[in-house]
């Protein structure tokens, strides 16, 4: 049943993207604000109880759900995963970034490239650098794809029903959202750290088995630890090692640098890194339905 609705939702969302994705947003938005405004005192607890009942109870409803519909019927239970991981499963959540920074690159607008990655990274990008877009661009999708596809994954095929994918998405929302707001967002970050601890070694696993992998294993146990994020920096390293591009690297801006470690070991990121982004992101997801569907059928015939 699970490949059947993982197959159908990534279908379904190539087919007909989610049309009003900023009012979904939106209303996530105000959901998460309403927790902000009403529990918020700066306190660590405070977090913690607002995370919990933020995420818990819908975790917890999509199970139920899903027990009920199935006892009644697996047809009605398809469906409601189908819609669940449409809401919280796919590329089209960011792809249009990426294609229209690839579109403009190619036709040489750079100011418009830039523009479009300072929407999706949600800060200015200030470069007269085609390679330092590129560079962020493949970081962006490569942490993107992590984070709307193959973290959403494993936690869908690891709890009951829809409801792993629910809260990991629900978790990198919160996350994402309250890492700025002190104490009160401590509770959260940890929550995130635990779920991408198996996630993103996962995904990195994924880039190395459909890329170099060699390179892949020598830049994610040589380079991730120094980066910001170790999480992050495993998927990003495993990624420029796979495809043999170099990532990460001062970038400029406003005049001034900022110094990050650098990842990968291959060549300066160049336009046509763009396409073996995609290649990679693309063979990877049919690598994690191919292992689905050999666990679903070990599980029938064992």
């Amino acid at each position: 049943m699970r490949v059947l609705a993982i197959i159908a939702a990534l279908l379904l969302e190539q087919w007909r993207p989610l049309a009003d994705r900023k009012a979904y947003m939106a209303t996530l938005g105000a959901w998460a604000q309403w927790f902000e405004q009403t529990f918020d005192a700066g306190e660590f607890r405070h977090g913690t109880i607002a995370w919990l009942l933020a995420v818990a109870p819908l975790c917890v409803l999509a199970a139920i759900v899903h027990y009920l519909l199935l006892s009644a019927s697996p047809f009605l239970a398809i469906l409601f995963h189908v819609l669940v991981l449409y809401l919280t499963l796919g590329f089209r959540q960011f792809s249009h970034f990426f294609t229209g920074i690839q579109s403009a690159l190619r036709d040489g607008g750079l100011d418009r490239a830039r523009e479009l990655l300072g929407e999706w990274r949600g800060e200015s990008v200030q470069s007269d650098s085609t390679e330092q877009v590129v560079r962020l661009t493949i970081e962006e999708a490569l942490l993107a794809s992590h984070r709307h596809v193959f973290g959403v994954l494993l936690w869908y095929l690891l709890l009951p029903g829809p409801s792993g994918a629910l809260l990991y998405r629900l978790s990198c929302f919160l996350a994402q959202r309250w890492r700025s707001r002190g104490e009160f967002g401590g509770f959260s970050m940890k929550v995130m750290r635990l779920l991408e601890w198996p996630a993103a070694r996962l995904t990195a696993a994924s880039f190395a088995v459909v890329g170099d992998f060699e390179d892949a294993v020598y830049c994610w146990r040589s380079q991730a630890a120094s980066w910001p994020e170790p999480e992050a920096g495993i998927v990003l390293a495993a990624g420029a090692g796979a495809m043999g591009v170099r990532l990460g690297s001062s970038i400029g801006q406003y005049g001034e640098f900022e110094s990050r470690p650098e990842l990968g070991t291959g060549e300066p990121a160049a336009i046509s890194f763009l396409d073996s982004t995609v290649g990679l992101l693309w063979r990877a997801l049919v690598l994690w339905i191919f292992a689905v569907v050999l666990l679903s059928v070990a599980s029938a015939l064992g």
